[in-house]
């Protein structure tokens, strides 16, 4: 991403390294971004100068209206473009294909084509990773999950693709998406990639 674009400020803070246990030997860079379509983000890096030892994670310091985006897509709208949050779902129900967030989710900048690659790919590797003792029932399912994904590019197929966001930072770019707000019993429903702690079990 082109630094040029986005304003940011950066913080270095040294502690001690929980893995090797150097005193001070862990360099801790805060830095908050504001980037396109998604506000401002706080990327944290860690990186221990004795061990090697390194992590980073990427966090959202907005929180918008909870929205979901519905946009019916075939071969006219592989350019539209998507921007996922960290905290985004985005389903195909026809192909019971969905992607939840986790804990080291990334959001991302891409589109209708981009995300379509992205879920044939992972249908591909679950098969490698069956390998020769893939049932032939799921073998079969995972083959039309391909060839449907396919007939969607060709424009043989239409289908329709949902983008939820709990935090409303994602969008479908599209004058022929639907968007509306999520009801809270839809939000909470829904993963975050966070951990979230409720007070009133606290207290």
């Amino acid at each position: 991403m082109n630094e040029d674009n986005i304003d940011f400020t950066k913080e270095i803070m040294y502690s001690d390294c929980p893995v090797c246990g150097g005193v001070k030997t862990l360099e801790v860079t805060n830095r908050t971004d504001n980037i396109p379509y998604f506000g401002d983000m706080l990327e944290t890096a860690v990186s221990c100068k004795k061990c090697g030892y390194q992590s980073s994670d990427s966090i959202s310091l907005e929180h918008n209206d909870p929205i979901r985006y519905s946009l019916k897509i075939d071969n006219t709208k592989l350019n539209t473009r998507v921007a996922k949050s960290q905290t985004a779902t985005i389903t195909i129900p026809d192909l019971g294909l969905k992607v939840e967030p986790g804990p080291k989710s990334q959001g991302y900048v891409s589109n209708v084509e981009g995300i379509l690659n992205r879920f044939e790919s992972a249908v591909v590797r679950a098969i490698k990773l069956e390998g020769a003792d893939i049932e032939r029932d799921v073998n079969e399912k995972a083959l039309d999950i391909i060839e449907f994904i396919t007939k969607i590019k060709t424009g043989e197929y239409s289908t329709l693709l949902i983008l939820e966001d709990p935090f409303g930072n994602s969008l479908i770019d599209d004058d022929d998406a639907d968007k509306e707000l999520l009801t809270q019993e839809e939000v909470d429903k829904l993963q975050t990639g966070f951990t979230t702690i409720d007070q009133d079990e606290v207290e």
